[in-house]
């Protein structure tokens, strides 16, 4: 899966996403009921003409702010929010975005990453490095898109309550400075901060570790509420959710065995505190 839910392999916008049609079709007819022309419009919401025709023609996914925006100025009565949940979920390729669904309900992530840093973990600028490297090469707009959509996917952590999550990241992720070493610098920085959330352990596998149960490669595990947990397995753009309790049981306890070969909690930080202090 590229490395995880979170490195999700960044391909174009999809711009025959029904919901973006749709969404489309409904700003158009609230701005012009409002006798609005698209120049004063997205003056108003801090957009430019033809980014406003992008979003009303369907061809680029509107942020949630402009969404909540622009509801108020056109008076649209909730109308354009009530579909900003479906709107969110069209900035992900398609075969991400019932995985994105499912993180979003997850009361318990469980994310082993061995490629680069998981997504819920990377910093903007790690994310704008990951991405702007991607062959074929992406257009700037869909670098952004994919930023913005990275970066919403973090407010999981923002919840009340938030999830428990774990995440066993390997220790070559570490060592491979994407983007320069700045930027892997704040990387890591990143990584200190949130693994002192109370939610959130955060473990490495050392490489001179002589059994590691995952050299199968990343996966995520997610526990919603209620339900059987599911499994999400990525890698060249293809993703399989895996929901078959005997399988899902198979990962659930690799990943139980990769977290007692790996450094603890506390080990772990302290070995990204001396990463750090190497670079």
């Amino acid at each position: 899966m590229g490395s995880d839910v979170g490195t999700e392999s960044p391909g174009p916008p999809e711009p025959d996403s029904g919901i973006l049609r749709v969404f489309g079709r409904q700003l158009k007819r609230f701005r012009l009921r409002a006798g609005l022309e698209r120049a004063e419009f997205g003056a108003r919401t801090g957009y430019s003409a033809s980014t406003i025709a992008a979003f009303e023609q369907g061809r680029r996914v509107p942020p949630p702010r402009f969404i909540d925006v622009a509801d108020g100025i056109l008076d649209a009565g909730g109308v354009l929010q009530e579909m900003k949940e479906e709107v969110a979920r069209a900035q992900y390729p398609a075969f991400f975005r019932d995985a994105a669904r499912l993180e979003a309900e997850a009361v318990e992530l469980w994310v082993y990453g061995t490629l680069a840093v998981p997504g819920l973990l990377q910093t903007e600028e790690y994310m704008q490095a990951v991405f702007e490297m991607w062959r074929p090469l992406l257009d700037e707009a869909t670098v952004q898109q994919r930023v913005a959509a990275r970066l919403a996917r973090q407010q999981v952590f923002e919840r009340k309550p938030p999830p428990l999550a774990s995440f066993v990241v390997d220790e070559s992720v570490l060592r491979r400075p994407l983007g320069g070493v700045a930027v892997m610098r704040g990387q890591l920085e990143q990584l200190l901060l949130v693994g002192a959330y109370r939610n959130v352990e955060i473990q490495v596998m050392p490489l001179d570790r002589e059994d590691n149960a995952g050299v199968d490669g990343p996966f995520v595990v997610l526990h919603r509420d209620g339900a059987e947990p599911v499994a999400y397995l990525e890698a060249q753009g293809r993703s399989t959710i895996v929901t078959e309790r005997t399988e899902v049981r198979g990962v659930v306890s690799r990943y139980g065995i990769i977290r007692a070969q790996a450094l603890t909690p506390r080990e772990s930080l302290a070995f990204i505190e001396k990463s750090l202090g190497d670079l």
